[in-house]
């Protein structure tokens, strides 16, 4: 499996919506456990990495936005 590249201020666009309905995510901490923010209802939530990654559908990074 190749590791995506992830990094602190990335916005995340998940395969599935958070019960918010909103789909995508902001980086907040990165390591073997990855931390990320709701943009839509501002919960925190600390995952697994290996169970982030195939959560993604996308990848946004800050650099480009």
């Amino acid at each position: 499996m190749e590791i995506i590249k992830i990094d602190v201020g990335d916005r995340l666009i998940m395969k599935k919506k958070h019960p918010c309905t909103s789909d995508t995510f902001t980086v907040l901490r990165v390591g073997s456990d990855v931390r990320i923010r709701c943009t839509g209802c501002d919960r925190d939530l600390t995952l697994e990495r290996e169970k982030l990654e195939k959560m993604i559908k996308k990848v946004v990074t800050a650099k480009t936005q």
